[in-house]
């Protein structure tokens, strides 16, 4: 008994001079972590500061490109503001990647004014990966499903699927709002259709059984299996498709796999056109359907109301997808103008590039200034992608 004691004693004075290293510890923690946050502050207000004195800049250099009496020399000077406003951009834009943003006001009305902001970079890349492999699973489940539920007509896996339709995608509008706050891009009409997909699982959610809803169910579940399919399909191809780009520098580490078809895409998954536009057609196909059932059933608000939002889906992803093909030639013709943008290292000031424009050539036929930095410039966005392939891989 003795023994044990004089065991427990000796454990409680070993832990107690841990405790006091932990308690100095965890105070220079306190004491860093609130320097931390002062900086932090201070950081989000520059960049703040500096995006608003840009903009100022950027009017009056607008005011200037439209008055008469500018001389050539003058628009030189202004087109190389230009390029030093575009560099500053993206240098503010690279500060903002690990510095807490905003969240949006969806996120804020449904979650609260909670800071979502990932700065740890690998964390923000697992959660991205966790939503990528979130949506892959549950549609597979979720085409499983209606594959059985078309032969077996069960009225509760109907709901079954419905609800899951109607949660799916309002936790996907979710997490969605949370990576854009950590840079991903999903804009415009398919962050949209994602929020007309949620009306759509609810008001299925709520429409009872009947004629009408018979009449639609088969037609209802084939679609919901074409979905799952196209689901996967596109996340597989655009996996790898997002791979080889980041690779090459030419895709952020936080972009998604996402719906539709989009300029990126553009060379290696153009297959993909087909599959969509087919997708579309049968939400069209939908829309009509039930505006028929209108007349041919007893209607209740769910049949005209899922009629126009098909039709809303349909018409968007259509008119979205078709605007692709001209977007991509105009992104084209203006992707050099942004191509050097994303280092500070690719860009001298305007000053310098005005002081070395005035330099001669040497007697010894050696490079102008400008010969010589477009050639560093190249051998920078070399190594530069050359090291990012393989930090991918």
């Amino acid at each position: 008994m003795q023994d044990k004691l004089e065991v427990c004693i000796k454990d409680w004075a070993e832990l107690a001079d841990e405790y006091k290293e932990l308690e100095s510890r965890h105070k220079e923690y306190r004491e860093t972590l609130d320097k931390c946050l002062t900086l932090q502050k201070k950081c989000v207000s520059g960049v703040t500061h500096q995006k608003y004195r840009l903009e100022d800049i950027k009017m009056l250099i607008s005011e200037v490109e439209t008055r008469n009496d500018v001389t050539k020399e003058e628009m030189g000077e202004v087109g190389d503001l230009n390029k030093d406003l575009l560099r500053r951009t993206a240098q503010l834009g690279q500060m903002q990647v690990v510095l807490p943003r905003q969240s949006g006001r969806y996120l804020r009305g449904i979650l609260g004014n909670v800071d979502f902001s990932i700065l740890d970079k690998d964390k923000k890349y697992q959660y991205k990966e966790q939503y990528e492999q979130f949506k892959l699973i549950v549609n597979l489940i979720g085409g499983i499903i209606a594959i059985v539920n078309y032969f077996l007509n069960y009225r509760v896996i109907d709901l079954i699927i419905m609800f899951l339709i109607f949660w799916y995608y309002c936790t996907i509008t979710i997490r969605e709002s949370i990576l854009i706050v950590n840079g991903s891009r999903i804009k415009g009409w398919w962050r949209a259709h994602h929020f007309v997909s949620c009306v759509v699982g609810g008001v299925l959610l709520v429409w009872q059984d009947g004629p009408a809803y018979r009449a639609f169910r088969d037609q209802h579940m084939m679609f919901n299996v074409y979905v799952a399919f196209l689901q996967y399909l596109q996340y597989v191809y655009q996996k790898g498709c997002l791979y080889r780009l980041r690779s090459l520098g030419e895709r952020q580490d936080m972009d998604i796999t996402i719906d539709g078809f989009h300029s990126w895409m553009w060379k290696g998954l153009s297959f993909l056109l087909p599959f969509l536009y087919l997708g579309y057609l049968m939400e069209l196909y939908n829309a009509y359907t039930l505006y028929q059932l209108m007349y041919t059933h007893d209607a209740t608000w769910q049949i005209p109301t899922l009629s126009i939002l098909f039709l809303v889906l349909g018409v968007g992803n259509i008119v979205t997808t078709s605007m692709t093909i001209p977007a991509k030639l105009w992104d084209s013709q203006n992707n050099l103008k942004y191509r050097f943008t994303r280092l500070d290292k690719y860009f001298w000031s305007h000053r310098r590039r005005r002081d070395s424009v005035s330099q001669d050539i040497d007697e010894t036929g050696s490079q102008t200034s400008d010969e010589q930095e477009t050639e560093t410039v190249q051998e920078m966005v070399v190594e530069d992608r050359e090291e990012e392939t393989k930090k991918e891989l």
